[in-house]
This record gives C-alpha cells, structure tokens and sequence, in this order.
C-alpha cells in the first residue's frame, strides 16, 4: 500500500462550499438522526480520495442503502480513522493544540456519549473555526458550542 498525503485544502474547500447546503451526490440524514458525520465524511472524502471498502469496519458510501457505519455515525467514525491499518484515511488522538485544518472534532455528553462531528476550517487566537451540518454552520468558532466531552482527531495520511 503506498502512503499520500492527507489534501487538508480540499476537505477544507469542501466543507466551505456544502456547508450551508447539500450535495445531491449524498443522501440527507438529517431527518433520520442528523447528517454531521455524514457531511465531515464527505469532507474527509475530498482531502483522501480513497475509500476502505472493507466490510462491516471500512469507511465508504456508494448509496444510502450501500455505506460503512464510520460514513454517518459518530463513534464508528472516530473507531475507524483511529484504528485503520487498511486503504483510506487514518489519525490519531490528539490534544486541542495540535489540530491542523481538516482535523475532526466530536462533541460529547459528560459520560463520555459522542453525538457531533465537526471539521476544522481554520483557527482565530487559537482557537478552532469550525464547519458542520445538523447544526449547520459554516466557519464557526468552537467556543460558541455547549458541550461536556471533546475529542480531537488529527488526519495523519491516507493508504491506497
């Protein structure tokens, strides 16, 4: 498998052009449980080019009926970048200092349930601008969010 890098540019552009908006390419889930990790999906998408098709734990979407839980679900997403040794995009754990534009944010209840992704679109002071849908909002600073649980996910690579 050979290692490329991780287009931060293009997930950033991405996120910047459908945040307020849809893709028709991609089902909505917003009326079917919220469509956040979809759309940073999507994003991580244009920064990777590659999908992990693999079952039951890969990353993919070809259809609403065909797609990887880690495509639209919270915790499957964070599970996957995290542990992927296969094809697609993998990260790390990291502190809030150490995100770079087109990292991954993920809000969360005091008890450690995650229920909102987020993609990081620039900084201002430090602190983190953020795009995302459910909640849409285009280059919006994280501070202005209310949640008990952060987690960050820097995007290292990506294998093909």
């Amino acid at each position: 498998m050979r290692l490329l890098p991780y287009d931060r540019n293009s997930a950033v552009n991405y996120a910047k052009k459908w945040a307020l908006k849809r893709n028709p390419a991609y089902y909505d889930f917003e009326s079917i449980g919220g469509d956040c990790t979809n759309f940073v999906s999507q994003c991580i998408y244009a920064g990777s080019k590659v999908m992990n098709f693999t079952k039951d734990i890969g990353w993919y979407y070809s259809d609403i009926n065909n797609r990887a839980a880690a495509w639209t679900s919270v915790e499957y997403l964070y599970s996957f970048l995290t542990s992927n040794s296969g094809a697609g995009p993998f990260g790390i754990s990291v502190t809030k200092s150490q995100l770079k534009k087109g990292d991954i944010i993920q809000l969360g209840t005091f008890y450690g349930d995650f229920y909102h992704s987020l993609i990081v679109s620039d900084f201002y002071n430090h602190i983190p601008i953020v795009c995302a849908h459910t909640f849409d909002a285009l280059n919006k600073p994280l501070n202005e969010y209310f949640y008990e649980t952060v987690r960050y996910i820097h995007i290292e690579n990506v294998r093909k």
